[in-house]
């Protein structure tokens, strides 16, 4: 395998009860690039998302990181190699504050992840990192503010400080603008644009302007398959693309374009 590819699965399938939902699936993405699933609903995309992050376990194929075989790794294992998943549920601490929530990111560096516990001045060495990382993504005016009390897009922000807390080398984004307004989906595919930089990501999302400003290559799913791969400008005109969307978003597809 090259070793332009950071991940890449070969021949994946995943079977329920007889029901093809991931059928002979080899994906490539590449290094540094912005890389999205695209495909009407039902297409298999969270499947696929689920298989690479070991929530589920492949019926068969196989998935490579840089070049080795992940297949029967634990998500746990995943994680410390540097793949990381946001998920389409914001999934950030309601109760604490902006700060804190980085700063529990952040534990990983400490060799005490998951000791919520940790005194008060081990938090604190983390501070300072913890505010770059607010800062980055334009929250460093909420480091204080308690998370339910953050608006939907503002979660989503932080979401993704703590996902860059982990420093991935590979971000997996299911969904990022889903339920957003229009202000909010500018402003995190902005953030998505930051965060990519010295890294790669692997994006689901359905609103296709988001996909048409921020991807370099764009591989659709259909019924488990892919249908097509390659830069939006081919993808958007692809007659089958259009024809598998239908109706409302097939018009998205001309309206991002």
């Amino acid at each position: 395998m090259s070793s332009e590819f950071v991940l890449e699965t070969r021949n994946l399938v995943k079977e329920f009860k007889g029901f093809t939902a991931v059928d002979d699936v080899n994906l490539k993405i590449q290094k540094g690039h912005i890389h999205a699933l695209i495909g009407p609903n039902g297409a298999g995309k969270t499947t696929v998302f689920n298989l690479l992050t070991k929530f589920l376990i492949p019926t068969r194929g196989q998935i490579l990181f840089k070049g080795e075989d992940i297949t029967a790794m634990k998500s746990a294992a995943i994680a410390r190699k540097g793949i990381i998943r946001s998920f389409q549920i914001s999934a950030v601490f309601p109760h604490m504050t902006a700060l804190e929530n980085v700063r529990v990111a952040l534990q990983r560096f400490e060799g005490n992840s998951f000791h919520f516990w940790t005194s008060e001045k081990t938090l604190n060495r983390l501070n300072d990192r913890a505010y770059q990382l607010l800062e980055s993504v334009g929250l460093e005016a909420f480091a204080d503010t308690v998370t339910v009390e953050l608006s939907y897009g503002r979660k989503r922000a932080l979401e993704l400080a703590t996902t860059l807390a982990m420093e991935p080398e590979l971000v997996l984004l299911d969904e990022p603008t889903q339920g957003m307004g229009h202000e909010d989906v500018d402003r995190v595919v902005e953030l998505i644009r930051q965060a990519a930089v010295g890294r790669t990501v692997l994006m689901v999302e359905h609103n296709l302007s988001v996909v048409s400003k921020l991807c370099d290559r764009i591989t659709v799913l259909t019924r488990g398959a892919i249908l097509t791969e390659g830069d939006y400008a081919n993808v958007s005109q692809n007659p089958k693309v259009r024809e598998a969307y239908m109706g409302s978003e097939s018009a998205a597809v001309e309206g991002a374009h």
